[in-house]
This record gives C-alpha cells, structure tokens and sequence, in this order.
C-alpha cells in the first residue's frame, strides 16, 4: 500500500517527531548530538525553511519546522538519510537508523504553535532528566532566553506572541509555569 502523501504548502508549519528504531538511542554521545544540528543547518542552506524549536533526546528528535518553498519530506528524507548514514558508519552497523516514517502534525493556528514550542522545550523535564529546561543542552530553549546563541533557530514566529517589554522572560514564564 503507498504512504499517504503529507499536505504540503508553502508556509506549512509541522510538529516533526522521528524516533530511534526499535526506540533505541539515536545519541550516544555529544558529538552524535552536535552532529545532528551541524546536519540540520546543512541541510537548512539547500532546503531553506524555518525552524522554531528542536529538542533531541536519546532516543527521539521534536522539531518545530515552518517550510518556504520545499516539501516537508524533502527536508525530512534528507536529514534523516545523511544522519542514519553517519550514525550507521561511527558505530559500525546496518539497517534502518529511525523507527519507520518520522511523524508530522500540521500546525494550523496559534494556539498549537506555542503550545507545542513549550511542549518541546520541556520534554526533558518531563521525562525527569532535567528539573528545569535550561538545564538540558540539547534543545533551543537556552536561545529563546538569549543564553545561547544559535543561527539555526528562528524565535521571532513564537517570541512575537508576546505582547510585552520582555518576550524572551515573558516565554520563560510561560514556558516554566507548569513545571510541578
């Protein structure tokens, strides 16, 4: 049966989910991690889109992605075969990387958006290994608050839902108000 093809548009934002197969780890060490973002803003040069959020965990990848004029699984094809290439070759195996097809969610309105953005910076702490999301290294939370500086990362789409003097403290706030 062929896969059911994604809606597509230029301006089409998604919620991009791909796991480890098998939900093993797809990070094993920090340059797994630094080499995955180095991917990302590679491929980020050849297929320009925007990306609001990201958080790699060990085991699962959440980005917040708004395309421009390419298709969202062009990007997707194309960052997940150079990383499963890479993976594959440093440590010596074969067969698939990621756990089938990596899962997308369109984002249609504001409420999502931002929501999700938070949902991503605080999947760490959720999943207790962190207890305050500043602490983790591998996600763009730290760039929101202006702690990190990173070219990859587009926080203008989610920071201007911000009304306020301070949107950078103001998203904090919101971001670490439900953090039990």
């Amino acid at each position: 049966m062929p896969k059911k093809k994604r809606i597509w548009y230029p301006g089409a934002m998604y919620h991009i989910m791909s796991r480890g197969n098998r939900k093993k780890e797809l990070f094993k060490n920090k340059i797994d991690y630094e080499y995955y973002l180095y991917i990302l803003k590679q491929i980020k040069k050849d297929y320009p889109f925007s990306l609001s959020s990201y958080c790699l965990m060990r085991n699962h990848v959440h980005l917040q992605i708004k395309t421009k004029g390419i298709e969202i699984w062009k990007i997707m094809r194309q960052l997940n075969l150079y990383y499963a290439k890479y993976f594959n070759k440093k440590y010596n195996l074969v067969g698939h990387v990621f756990q089938g097809r990596y899962k997308s969610k369109l984002i249609q309105d504001a409420a999502y958006d931002i929501g999700l953005s938070r949902y991503i910076h605080l999947n760490p702490v959720e999943a207790e290994i962190v207890s305050k999301p500043e602490q983790y290294n591998w996600s763009s939370y730290n760039i929101y608050l202006g702690k990190k500086k990173n070219k990859i990362i587009d926080t203008s789409n989610i920071l201007s839902y911000f009304k306020v003097k301070d949107p950078k403290k103001r998203y904090k706030d919101y971001c670490e108000s439900i953090i039990k």
